[in-house]
């Protein structure tokens, strides 16, 4: 196979396999008033359905990205393909919402294996200068698949129920899996005949687990001793892996590189600022206004839109101009809109005023998103691609994750584990101006992150 064909191949399938698990996981908030309503689930237990996949992704993305690099990117990307499509189906027929989220874990496992690799394999087949386009592309391929994910989930919840929103991901599972075994020949590997941190690999994922485990129990006193006993074990991971002669993260990428670093910190910044946005706004639309799953798509439909029409440019335009600036601007822009909602949304807020604001949303996520993903793969040696890709989808699921857990403190202290329903719409309405409100200081935060940054460090 020529190179240029190489590309399109690579290129075309990482794009198609991304679309996958984000219209998975834009579509199920949709369904989760139903869900919950089927299943007896509060608010909180239904933030678990959105939450178990992510922390499978945060905890398998990086161990499974530095698998990748010593036994065979194309290998990972195939079992992580099929392992999304196998659970996809088990996540449609579960007999309780606990079983609903033990299957949405292992579907997280799947994404884990394609995020960790989709980005690295584009890395590698890509040069410096066609990258920040390629890149833009795959991200592009996310949004498309979040913004189609709350209309057609509405569709498919409203007239087919919402199990098929997780049937209809298996026969383009399939057909992904036939395409990487059928097109894409030989293999990436660069990081051969080196040793797996097994070791650190078990740190990684038990201090992770009990973060947020004790992020989503909060303020209970076990919550405070999860939490604890997370950081702890997340600065046992930090110390154990400056001392393993072949780590399964090179934290000295953070120490040494600036650019990895701050850019890293952005992105878990901007994820954890804008992913309850869509689920705050789920319940919102179809208890205090009254919407049905296919009239709320019709209304979430309208940040990721934006970010899918413009992350491409916004991609080419970082190969052009210094991801600092882009990414900043992007994040400015992030904490307008979240400002303007934070204190302009109850029972009364216009519907068009909400569209208008996720527009906002979405043209900030989509001048933040692909540039701030070309500077921290631009930043870092050939070697490294498979644990800067794996990073890149860390830094999204913790950033999600700790953007859930957040709402679901809030919701848990200010309503109780209930629930919504016309009696706590007070207290509903009060803990979505909580959330928001944080929200908009971390994005605060994270515009001085990415500004600090510097320049990125081209490589080839």
């Amino acid at each position: 196979m020529c190179e240029a064909e190489s590309k399109r191949s690579v290129l075309f399938i990482s794009t198609v396999a991304a679309f996958l698990p984000a219209f998975a996981n834009s579509a199920i908030n949709v369904a989760l008033p139903p869900i919950g309503v089927e299943f007896e689930m509060d608010a909180v237990l239904l933030g678990w359905v959105v939450t178990a996949h992510l922390l499978a992704m945060a905890v398998f993305m990086v161990p499974l990205g530095r698998a990748a690099d010593i036994w065979g990117r194309k290998k990972f990307f195939t079992l992580g393909m099929a392992t999304f499509t196998i659970f996809s189906f088990f996540c449609a027929f579960p007999q309780s919402g606990s079983i609903l989220i033990f299957f949405r874990f292992f579907q997280g496992m799947g994404s884990s294996m394609i995020f960790g690799t989709a980005v690295a394999l584009l890395t590698s087949v890509f040069p410096p200068g066609e990258r920040g386009r390629a890149l833009g592309i795959n991200v592009t391929a996310v949004y498309l698949g979040l913004s189609l994910g709350p209309f057609l989930g509405g569709v498919l919840t409203q007239y087919l129920g919402w199990r098929s929103i997780f049937l209809v991901n298996v026969p383009l599972g399939l057909c992904v899996v036939l395409l990487t075994v059928r097109k894409l020949k030989g293999e990436w590997i660069e990081a051969g005949g080196e040793k797996f941190d097994w070791p650190g690999s078990l740190i990684y994922g038990f201090a992770l687990v009990s973060a947020i485990h004790g992020l989503t129990t909060l303020p209970s006193s076990s919550g405070a001793g999860f939490l604890v006993l997370g950081i702890a074990g997340l600065f046992a991971f930090g110390w154990w892996e400056l001392r393993s002669p072949s780590p399964v993260l090179n934290v000295r990428l953070f120490r040494e590189n600036r650019v990895f670093a701050l850019s890293n910190l952005a992105a878990l910044i901007n994820y954890g600022a804008t992913f309850a946005v869509a689920f705050v706004l789920t319940l919102y639309l179809q208890t205090v206004k009254g919407l049905s799953p296919l009239h709320a798509g019709f209304i979430l439909v309208a940040q990721p839109a934006v970010q899918a029409a413009l992350s491409s440019w916004a991609g080419k335009l970082s190969d052009r101009i210094e991801a600092q600036v882009v990414a900043s601007f992007g994040m400015g822009l992030t904490a307008i809109g979240l400002f303007f909602l934070a204190y302009a949304l109850d029972e009364d807020t216009s519907l068009v005023f909400i569209v208008a604001i996720l527009a906002v949303l979405g043209l900030g996520f989509a001048f933040f998103s692909s540039p701030n993903t070309n500077a921290i793969m631009s930043s870092v040696e050939k070697k490294y691609y498979g644990v800067a890709s794996g990073m890149v989808g860390t830094m999204r699921s913790i950033g999600m994750m700790t953007s859930m857990a957040i709402a679901m403190t809030a919701l848990s202290i200010f309503m109780g584990r209930v629930q919504v329903t016309p009696e706590v719409y007070p207290q509903f309405l009060e803990s979505v101006t909580a959330i928001l409100s944080i929200f908009v200081v971390l994005c605060l935060i994270g515009v001085f992150a990415s500004l600090a940054r510097g320049r990125v460090r081209k490589t080839d």
